[in-house]
């Protein structure tokens, strides 16, 4: 099978390039002329040079390709030009769809998130059957991968797009270089730099659990489904106690109300546009913090015969990896 895999130079593309090799597939990946290739520099794969805002290098990219693994994405909660993220999570998506179209790729997985499932309140799991729309989506990413799934749907739909959708949710493991947002917390933690906490939560996934997962979908997925593929729910308080045992910490004991982070939050994100940097807090994030994003992967149990480790498991491999690396 020759499978194209765009993203595969950050954290879960990686993952998924890794496992479609050991799985048999000849593995062409889409990378910008800028894109750091630490993460699949030991990779017997062929690089292609493109950019999803580019439908000329895309149509390159798709020649002679069996198969579509659509998994690059902008994950920033926060931005100060948020037009490029835009550009590549929805407009981009979009462009390497049409392009999979007009090439006649016989099968597409695209990755998508939980962040296009709106969480149920009350602290309950949120699974493939929650209706929303974008304007209920708080934050920039969590629209736009919104919005870049209903160009997916949308395509499935009208255009025959024969695409199975995954959402995965909080991955955490190795080779998450840059970091993500959530990689960052696990640094952050380990480091001691996040003294209080906030009650909310997240589903916790071995990023390998989510790369089995894609392949899972693109064996045994239905054309227009969507399946979660998650791990573990926890609460942040809960996250942070693993993360301290794990590297020999006393954990946060002070709890922060909603209400104090979110101004926080917007005064980080005020200084960053005026002085530079990135903020530790964003509005948008205490905003989402507010509800437990809490999800089922049930239906990808059930269907897929997809079988995630425990969190544990993937917060400990998460800090091996950054540890070795001079993360921590």
């Amino acid at each position: 099978m020759r499978t194209l895999v765009t993203g595969a130079t950050g954290f879960v593309g990686a993952a998924v390039a890794r496992r479609l090799l050991t799985a048999g597939h000849s593995v062409r990946v889409l990378v910008r002329p800028t894109s750091n290739l630490g993460n699949i520099a030991d990779l017997p794969v062929e690089t292609c040079i493109g950019d999803l805002r580019d439908p000329a290098s895309l149509a390159r990219a798709l020649g002679g390709m069996d198969a579509l693994f659509h998994v690059a994405a902008d994950y920033r909660i926060w931005t100060p030009r948020p037009q490029e993220l835009l550009d590549s999570n929805i407009a981009g998506t979009a462009n390497i769809m049409d392009a999979a179209l007009a090439a006649g790729i016989s099968r597409i997985v695209y990755c998508s998130s939980v962040a296009a499932i709106l969480p149920r309140p009350n602290g309950e799991s949120a699974d493939e059957s929650v209706q929303a729309s974008s304007a209920q989506m708080i934050g920039l990413y969590k629209r736009s991968k919104f919005l870049a799934e209903a160009e997916v749907t949308r395509r499935i739909a009208e255009k025959g797009l024969p695409a199975v959708i995954v959402n995965p949710s909080a991955p955490m493991g190795p080779r998450d270089a840059k970091p993500t947002p959530t990689g960052r917390i696990v640094v952050d933690a380990a480091k001691g730099k996040i003294p209080v906490y906030v009650d909310t939560g997240l589903n916790v996934v071995h990023v390998d659990d989510v790369a089995e997962g894609h392949l899972l979908a693109f064996e045994k997925g239905q054309i227009g489904e969507r399946y979660i593929l998650g791990g573990e729910n926890l609460s942040l308080r809960e996250l942070l106690t693993i993360i301290a045992e794990l590297v020999g910490r006393k954990p946060p004991t002070i709890r922060l109300p909603h209400a104090v982070t979110i101004p926080i939050g917007y005064i980080a994100e005020t200084w960053c546009r005026l002085f530079g940097g990135e903020p530790m807090a964003t509005g948008d994030a205490a905003r989402m913090a507010r509800k437990k994003m809490f999800y089922s992967s049930e239906k990808a149990k059930r269907e897929l015969g997809y079988a995630p480790r425990p969190a544990r498991d993937a917060i400990a491999d998460s800090l091996r990896w950054f540890k070795d690396n001079g993360y921590i």
